[in-house]
């Protein structure tokens, strides 16, 4: 990457970029003009780049030369100010082009040729279902024409588009179109020309056979704004919340941050072949049809809301990423992080009505931080662990992560705390208007927000560790209370040994700086009642309150508290509120505590909390007892096996609660997820932790049994067909509560001949009106092997829709080990669905839909081993990441990813993995982004 100077690694291996080896472009790059002449088959790029020497790049005397990036490219012909060079004048690699250079200012003219319908890797200009689309993020644009690809080179780009009338009679590129015309032998041409610099992993052009809806707005400032989503003609009519959901992020940006969207045109496009979910390309979003296509039909609630969530998410882009963008790649988060955040705080907006039903808002955080501990805990607890803001790295493209963007998130999210919403956006107005058409650095953002608010206490030095160290703060909590002086003093520790890559630069270091963390604390007595207290800080004055907001600064640090009134003998803590901050918090909680909170504390995060660790506590105490047991006693006392008595009344009282909206109730009684399990465990057995979890699961249907079909009635006054169908948070969370009661029902009557649950899951999967309900009974019913009728009518209902036959595929992948499903089944039927007409094996899509759901989402039923000792999984594995790797890289190596634990599991299993990840590494011509991956997981 031309960003960074490159060190070379071993022979074998692909270089390693440095953040700290950044330098700025000998060049920078005025304006662009590109001409397009579009065939599937041989596409010519015509490009005149106008260039000039950069005002802060080093003089040394004579100009250096132009080193220009390109992937894939066929040279056709170079020239400089209209004078062609000789081959003898540059030199051509594979991926460079280096130039002479005659003055400080002067132009260069390329022509190329690709070939965009062999283009697999779906990045840069490439064909899908006959249409030209591209993907410039982060390294694409390179596969277009011959150019400065990096992301800190802003120009503005003038661009004609030339095509085949008939097969492409739609023509889009970013900005404005200024010219249309008329060309011989049925050609037409479209001029579009975009008045933003703008860096060049944000061009993107879209051509063909399209469709379009429009709407117009209004801005704050009285501007009239043309919104267009483009898709197939016959996904017209799933457009519709789309559309809705960018008209109310426009509105949301403008009242919430004050960005103002600045082009008279915005348009969306949907395409079925896409690595990504959507790319925030200036003007011309290019969507995963995922993300854009939905119609009570054919989506669920959670993709009504994912659509929303990603339709905010780019368009809040253009100005947290477009109108402000990183200086280099390893400063992703500062746009990807900050983005994040500000579609979280979008889609609680929108699910609250603004905070109007506050239960509906805890919700959404809820949401997002289990996914953030499903998935970013996990990778700051593995080989690939980094930091938001990471050191190094070989592929970039492996660097769209969970840490760059979720904890990022959460990292914003901490400032904000820090600062208050007033405070926070104060910042954030000096950031945008100071660096408006810059391309800067996470370290520039924080700089912003300190400089907004001279009188902040934070330290924003110690804050930025947060930026630079991998893995996830491990906080100790001791509590020690004087009830006689009614006193309470917190003794905490923070530890973050080296993770990942920070093993190999920090060796023999077993600690880090210690973190900036905001944590937030109140206190309960032993009946829930909400206590006020005065803490004592040096800093800080004291203030009598219930909730306090602790800036932990040190490696150990105490905090106390007074005011408690005499008649307590003794106070719970409520710590980490909210998730104050994306750390593992550990307090000796006592069961009876756990239940106080769960019943009595104010904030709803916690509350569910409190909830979630009772439930981790009892699985992790049954997974203990199973791993002295062997298979077959497992299966004897699958039945019998006792569970805590009192966690179970404790829950059937929660959901009966009719104080507490269906949402909560649904998301308060779904069991932590194996990722989340697993995070306390020193050793993973897949199959004895799904067994300990699917054993309270039993038992919590069992316990209570007697109330779920009341529980599934008294949801119906609010659902269809009593109220007409909306997809919105309240709505939705009665249809989540009563389906999560249909599940739990079937189960608690799994030994029945014939039972009333089944009947009813069959009737809804038959009768629904919409694919949640639809959905969930078909999931509920393949609980069993016997739903074979039920699938094979799924997928002949729905074969001609590919996103419904995404959620068919999925179903099975993650259909877990049961009494009558074992995992070679579950394997076969997996190589039986690849067969499936469709299935489309180059489908990114489709590929996450069967193939990942089962390598990550399917743990019991992927990792398993024969009596005699083989692990067919594992060589499917090997098998299919290679023959993926072979035409997407990218794809591939989030595939591969789903081994990189393997050091934590039990030893033949571990082994076994590793060996398929040594497998893997000897395959012929492995990509680069594979590569990494696989180097990594084997250090």
């Amino acid at each position: 990457m031309a960003a960074q100077a490159a060190v070379p690694a071993q022979a074998d291996r692909s270089p390693t970029y440095w953040r700290q080896a950044y330098q700025v472009s000998d060049y920078l790059i005025e304006s662009v003009s590109l001409r397009f002449e579009l065939d599937p088959v041989c596409t010519r790029v015509s490009a005149t780049l106008t260039v000039y020497r950069h005002p802060a790049a080093a003089q040394t005397g004579a100009l250096p030369p132009l080193v220009l990036q390109g992937e894939a490219l066929t040279l056709e012909r170079v020239a400089i100010n209209n004078v062609e060079l000789a081959a003898t004048d540059y030199t051509l690699t594979e991926t460079s082009l280096t130039l002479p250079v005659p003055a400080a200012h002067f132009t260069v003219q390329t022509t190329v040729t690709l070939a965009p319908a062999q283009n697999t890797s779906l990045m840069g200009l490439y064909v899908s279902n006959h249409n030209f689309f591209t993907q410039c993020e982060a390294e694409g644009f390179r596969r277009i024409t011959w150019f400065l690809d990096r992301p800190d080179i802003m120009a503005r780009y003038q661009v004609r588009l030339e095509a085949n009338q008939a097969d492409y009679p739609v023509l889009l590129a970013n900005g404005n179109l200024v010219a249309t015309a008329l060309l011989p032998n049925g050609r037409h041409a479209a001029e579009w020309q975009d008045p933003f610099p703008k860096p060049s992993y944000l061009f993107a052009l879209v051509a063909g056979q399209l469709s379009c809806v429009e709407s117009t707005i209004r801005t704050q400032s009285g501007a009239e704004k043309q919104l267009q989503i483009w898709v197939e003609a016959r996904d017209l009519d799933k457009t519709e919340h789309a559309m809705q959901s960018l008209i109310r992020a426009i509105h949301w940006d403008e009242q919430r941050f004050g960005r103002e969207l600045d082009l008279d045109r915005f348009m969306i496009v949907a395409v079925s072949d896409f690595n990504m979910g959507a790319m925030e390309n200036k003007g011309l979003n290019i969507f995963n049809t995922k993300y854009v296509l939905a119609n009570p039909a054919i989506a669920t609630d959670v993709d009504f809301a994912n659509i929303e969530s990603v339709v905010g998410h780019e368009y809040f882009h253009n100005w947290s990423g477009n109108r402000v963008t990183c200086r280099d790649w390893f400063q992703l988060s500062l746009k990807e992080g900050l983005t994040v955040f500000r579609d979280q705080e979008f889609s609680m907006d929108m699910a609250s009505d603004f905070g109007a039903q506050p239960l509906a808002r805890a919700v959404r955080r809820i949401e997002d931080v289990r996914a953030l501990r499903s998935t970013q805990f996990v990778e700051d607890a593995g080989p690939m662990a980094h930091p938001i803001r990471p050191d190094s790295y070989q592929e970039i493209s492996n660097f769209y992560t969970a840490t760059v963007y979720e904890k990022g998130a959460e990292v914003i999210r901490m400032l904000q705390t820090l600062l208050g919403p007033v405070g926070f956006r104060r910042g954030m107005d000096t950031y945008f208007a100071r660096h408006d058409g810059q391309a800067v650095t996470c370290d520039d953002f924080v700089q912003a927000l300190a400089d907004a608010n001279p009188e902040s206490q934070v330290d924003f030095t110690q804050f930025k560790h947060w930026y630079s160290q991998a893995g996830t703060p491990r906080v100790t909590v001791e509590q020690h209370f004087d009830a006689a002086t009614g006193t309470i003093r917190l003794d905490l520790t923070q530890r973050c040994p080296p993770v990942g890559i920070e093993r190999q630069q920090m060796a023999g270091s077993t600690d880090k700086q210690p973190y900036l963390i905001p944590l937030k604390v109140a206190f309960f007595s032993t009946e829930g009642q909400p206590l006020e207290t005065a803490c004592f800080q040096a800093a800080a004055a004291e203030v009598i309150q219930h909730e306090h907001l602790l800036q932990f600064t040190q490696a150990k640090q105490s905090f106390e508290f007074k005011g408690v009134p005499a008649k307590h003998l003794a106070v719970i803590p409520s710590l980490g509120r909210d998730f104050s901050a994306p750390i593992s918090l550990q307090y000796p909680y006592s069961q009876q505590a756990l239940i106080t909170l769960l019943a009595h504390d104010t904030d709803p995060f916690n509350r569910w909390e409190a909830g979630q660790q009772l439930f981790q506590q009892e699985i992790l105490r049954l997974y203990t007892w199973a791993q002295e047991q062997d298979e077959a006693a497992l299966s004897r006392h699958a039945a019998g096996v006792e569970v805590n008595a009192a966690l179970l009344a404790v829950v059937a009282q929660l959901a009966q609660d009719q104080t507490l909206a269906p949402a909560f109730r649904e998301i308060s009684l779904t069991l932590p997820s194996f990722n989340v399990l697993t995070e306390t465990l020193v050793v993973i057995d897949p199959a004895r932790l799904h067994w300990a979890r699917e054993t309270l699961r039993a038992a919590i249907a069992g316990a209570v049994a007697a109330h779920w079909e009341t529980l599934i009635q008294q949801t119906s006054p609010h659902l269809p067909p009593v109220v007409a169908y909306a997809p919105n948070a309240e709505q939705a969370g009665y249809r989540a509560w009563r389906n999560l009661c249909l599940q739990y029902w079937v189960l608690a009557e799994s030994e029945l001949v014939s039972s009333p649950a089944r009947v009813l899951a069959e009737q809804q999967y038959w009768a629904a009106t919409n694919m949640t309900d639809r959905l969930a009974a078909l999931s509920v019913l393949t609980q069993e092997s016997t739903a074979s009728e039920i699938l094979t009518d799924f997928a002949a209902q729905w074969q001609h829709e590919p996103l419904v036959m995404d959620k068919w595929f999925s179903l099975q992948a993650m259909a877990a080990p049961s009494a009558t499903r074992s995992p070679v089944a579950i394997l076969q039927a997996v190589e039986h669905l690849l067969q499936h007409s469709a299935y489309s094996p180059r489908n990114p899509n489709k590929i996450y839909a069967l193939l990942l759901r089962y390598f990550a989402n399917n743990p019991a039923g992927f990792h398993w081993q024969s009596v005699t000792g083989e692990t067919p999984s594992y060589d499917f594995w090997v098998a299919q990441v290679s023959a993926i790797d072979a035409f997407n890289p990218q794809v591939a190596a989030r595939l591969a990813r789903t081994l990189e634990q393997w050091q934590r599991y039990v030893a033949p299993l571990a082994h076994a993995m590793q060996r398929a990840l040594q497998q893997l590494q000897q395959q012929p011509a492995l990509s680069k982004d594979v590569r990494e991956v696989v180097e990594k997981a084997l250090q």
